[in-house]
């Protein structure tokens, strides 16, 4: 499902495989282990999504039977850029179906106080204007750190970006909108609003958390 507008579009992953693992993730009893590869699953599932227009060029080859024209994926391979930490839980999903990407990493967390991004990290390949930039974040919730994450690789020369992630509030997409209206998003679920924490309701809490096994 695709929602667009003056903005670039908001792609929801209705795929019922993926809205059944999510639901599996949301519950609050799910193990850690679980919900690590439950998010490692999504991942994968959400790689075909957000690939899918890729251009692909001729290229002759032999089969074992005889010669044929096939295609591949045209152009440099892609950059997979997670936002550290709870973007590191898509990464072997999305690696295991391109391993030869490369990848990037947003070092940010969210200021508890003003919900502001601070950037504590940031290492990235040098030719990003060359290649088709994947920026992961399991929450778009207030969306700071992806505004952050994004003009941050616009700043290395990124041209061709995509966030992805797993839940989103309308308040995050209208903010990340706003800022980045030429990079489309793909999601898992439109949630119904951030509470007075900038937590996703009813959302599935703390993705690092739940990932990691911290507090």
């Amino acid at each position: 499902m695709t929602a667009g507008g003056g903005a670039a579009a908001v792609t929801v992953v209705d795929h019922p495989l993926v809205q059944h693992k999510l639901t599996m993730m949301r519950d609050r009893d799910r193990s850690t282990k679980g919900f690590r590869e439950l998010l490692n699953e999504i991942g994968m599932l959400l790689a075909y999504e957000v690939t899918r227009d890729l251009p692909l060029e001729g290229i002759s080859i032999e089969t074992p039977i005889g010669p044929m024209k096939g295609r591949q994926i045209a152009g440099k391979k892609l950059v997979l850029a997670p936002i550290l930490r709870a973007g590191v839980g898509f990464l072997d999903g999305m690696l295991s179906l391109m391993p030869s990407a490369r990848v990037a990493h947003i070092g940010l967390y969210r200021d508890p106080d003003t919900l502001q991004a601070v950037e504590y990290y940031f290492k990235s390949p040098s030719d990003l204007a060359d290649r088709t930039v994947l920026v992961l974040d399991p929450m778009l919730a207030t969306a700071n750190s992806a505004v952050a994450a994004v003009e941050r690789l616009k700043s290395r020369g990124a041209k061709d970006l995509r966030f992805v992630c797993l839940l989103a509030a309308p308040e995050g997409i209208a903010r990340f909108q706003e800022a980045h209206p030429d990079v489309p998003v793909w999601t898992a679920a439109i949630d119904e609003r951030l509470n007075e924490h900038g937590y996703i309701v009813p959302g599935l809490g703390d993705a690092g958390d739940r990932m990691y096994g911290t507090r």
